[in-house]
């Protein structure tokens, strides 16, 4: 008999919600066939059986599911009818079991609770239909963001350093870069470019902490912050030191599009051991960034105050990278994107 156990789909989250069977308890399924969505901290993402054989349910949807604890059975049994899960009437929510207990316990009604326009209700769902002060649930993304803010500044140890950099020649390239490849070309994709480039001569700044070792890094792998409205997301530029310019404003493209939509893969998140954060509106001329938890640096870009002048900072653990390695990294970076 084989067994679904819940991957580990990201470093962020210690807990995946699952929140629909695809495919009743009881069915054959072959390999490939998608069974579960789990939904992580910023993404959904469908399972698949991983055998073929007769699917046997082991958790409810609305579970909240650690990695490696056992979603299902497939064996060769034959099949049996599917098995009712309690919800709100058909085509509305699924509601948790501590939601629905909650509900019951103050006389709320499924029609309520379909009315509060979401996917899965909590009981801190529920608990907004109570009289009492306003409440507003973050948004799934922006609870992420808060998940990985509470985790960076309770384990790592950050330390800050800012460079003046003169980005007027960078810019310039990147208007030509623009016209060439046929791609968007911006201060994104130049630190994105420069940073993997220090890769090889300054691996420290790519690795995770674990214990007394830094965990290095085959390739760097680089995310970007991107925050149009929907949510902030971190999407990854995998190998960035492997790939052209135009590769990278493609990928970056893509990343864009699909941050509008909120249309991510949890494998378009996942990886990144830098992060280039932007902070290119307005009169924004400093920023300071956490480390995202399984990284050591976090970049700053901020757009020229003056029209050249710009301060670019780096966020920094300070137990693998020291004040000396990361002002030579950012003399490096320096020289890269002013060229």
């Amino acid at each position: 008999m084989a067994e679904l156990r819940l991957p580990k789909l990201n470093n962020n989250d210690a807990e995946y919600l699952l929140v629909e069977w695809l495919v009743p308890d009881g069915t054959p399924v072959h390999e490939d066939d998608a069974v579960a969505v789990v939904e992580t901290s910023k993404a959904a993402e469908e399972l698949p059986a991983g055998a073929g054989g007769t699917l046997r349910h082991a958790v409810k949807p609305g579970t909240w599911c650690r990695p490696g604890e056992l979603l299902a059975t497939i064996g060769d049994e034959p099949a049996a009818p599917a098995q009712e899960t309690r919800g709100t009437p058909q085509g509305g929510p699924l509601v948790t079991a501590p939601a629905q207990a909650f509900a019951d316990e103050h006389g709320i009604t499924p029609e309520q609770l379909a009315g509060l326009g979401v996917d899965v209700v909590r009981r801190a769902d529920v608990e907004r239909l109570l009289d009492g002060p306003a409440r507003r649930e973050l948004p799934r993304v922006q609870r992420a963001v808060a998940r990985a803010v509470e985790l960076s500044h309770q384990s790592i140890p950050a330390a800050y350093l800012v460079v003046r950099m003169d980005l007027g020649p960078a810019l310039k390239r990147a208007e030509a870069a623009t016209r060439e490849v046929r791609r968007p070309v911006g201060l994104a994709e130049l630190f994105v470019q420069a940073v993997a480039g220090l890769h090889e001569r300054h691996p420290l700044f790519f690795a995770a902490y674990e214990g007394t070792h830094a965990l290095l890094s085959d390739v760097p792998n680089i995310g970007v912050t991107l925050d149009v409205g929907e949510g902030l997301y971190v999407p990854v530029v995998r190998d960035a030191a492997g790939r052209p310019l135009k590769e990278i404003a493609t990928t970056l493209m893509k990343h864009r599009l699909a941050a509008a939509s909120g249309d991510f893969k949890e494998a378009d998140l996942a990886g990144a051991n830098f992060v280039v954060t932007l902070h290119t509106e307005g009169d924004v001329v400093l920023a300071v960034p956490f480390v995202f938890p399984g990284t050591a640096c976090a970049l700053a870009v901020t757009a020229p105050s003056d029209g050249t002048v710009a301060h670019i900072g780096l966020a920094y653990d300070h137990r693998l990278v020291n004040g000396r390695d990361a002002a030579l990294f950012m003399a490096a970076l320096k020289a890269a994107v002013e060229g």
